[in-house]
């Protein structure tokens, strides 16, 4: 496996790169152009800039998160064709720039949702937190605006200037099914992947979180049979998987284990997090600890062991820990903590006689 960590880049992130520097056996960071609205085109000084910045410190941006879809990309509408055509010179760009693996999804208007920012836990840290009957219960618009004086505004696919139309993209997705969304991004792969392979670049898709309809709107990468479907519409090895933990471990249906031993060709891109259900519907962030949560994390980074996972993996959201500020679920201490984790279970199972 190749260790990676999130960074937002010199002026949105809140950690520097030489900390990150600091924990042990990180190779490379995952960066996106965060600052550009989805659909615009990556201008090749942008990309070399961060790239400079990284090498700097000795870090590869071998991984982009995310190449943002345009929502008239997901709504199959006609202007999807000016925003594909950003997103095939971008790729040219990312594969000019040595980019290996581009991680993006295909949610409709909302990405990640959570209904709490820093819910506090027993131990005085503070986690993103779910809330199933509060999502079933508000309005769209008052979720927003409860959401933004939280501060989701700063996070990836909660840009203000997307979701101040929110009104509008919810009118223009009524009567919008899964099979319209599948058939929307099976027109999109069809077009970006052969960019993709001509470039040396692995698309990685990831999974809806949480893996269910919110608001009423479609979801469609959400268990095994939909990665499975998903990965048919274009059989390549340019089109794979981000296989999210935290994602997909919401739903107690889904087996992640299971799932790193079935698609293990086409997971280029590992996220690994805790989370823990309640019966109730609710989850919250835990640590990366197997016990503090109803994942069982060593088991599954054993998995990606037993099948000799060569890509790349972080460590995804933490909690907030020794009153640090930062970026929701984007500390530095609890996500160094889970590289740990990971790092002292791959360790473990590299020399059988610990085990």
């Amino acid at each position: 496996m190749q260790m990676t960590f999130r960074w937002y880049g010199e002026k949105l992130d809140s950690i520097p790169l030489k900390h990150i520097k600091q924990i042990p056996g990180v190779s490379g960071v995952v960066w996106s152009l965060h600052d550009l609205p989805a659909g615009d085109y990556w201008p090749m000084e942008r990309i070399e800039e961060v790239k400079a910045q990284a090498a700097a410190y000795g870090f590869n941006i071998d991984v982009v998160e995310s190449v943002n879809v345009h929502e008239d990309i997901k709504l199959g509408n006609a202007n999807r064709k000016i925003y594909i055509e950003n997103y095939k010179r971008t790729l040219v760009n990312l594969g000019k720039a040595g980019v290996k693996v581009v991680c993006y999804n295909f949610m409709p208007v909302f990405d990640w949702t959570r209904t709490d920012l820093f819910r506090p836990l027993s131990d005085g840290s503070t986690a993103l937190f779910y809330e199933k009957r509060k999502i079933e219960s508000i309005k769209p618009t008052e979720f927003l605006e409860d959401m933004s004086k939280q501060g989701i505004s700063t996070m990836p696919g909660w840009e203000p200037e997307r979701l101040s139309k929110i009104k509008e993209l919810f009118m223009a997705y009524e009567g919008v099914t899964e099979d319209d969304l599948w058939g929307n991004l099976k027109y999109f792969l069809e077009e970006i992947i052969p960019v993709a392979e001509k470039n040396d670049i692995k698309m990685a898709i990831h999974p809806d979180d949480p893996p269910w309809n919110i608001f009423g709107l479609p979801r469609i990468i959400k268990c095994k049979k939909s990665l499975d479907k998903f990965l048919k519409l274009v059989n390549s090895p340019s089109n794979g998987l981000t296989l999210c933990s935290g994602s997909l471990g919401t739903s107690a249906n889904n087996d992640i284990p299971e799932m790193v031993r079935i698609f293990k060709e086409r997971i280029y891109f590992a996220h690994i997090r805790n989370i823990k259900r309640f019966d109730n519907g609710d989850f919250t962030e835990t640590s990366h600890k197997s016990s503090d949560g109803s994942l069982d994390i060593a088991e599954i980074v054993k998995a990606y062991h037993d099948i000799g996972y060569r890509y790349y993996i972080r460590p995804d959201h933490g909690r907030h820990v020794w009153d640090e500020k930062c970026r929701p679920g984007y500390g530095l201490y609890d996500r160094a903590l889970g590289i740990m984790y990971i790092h002292g279970a791959w360790d473990a199972y590299n020399n059988s006689t610990l085990l």
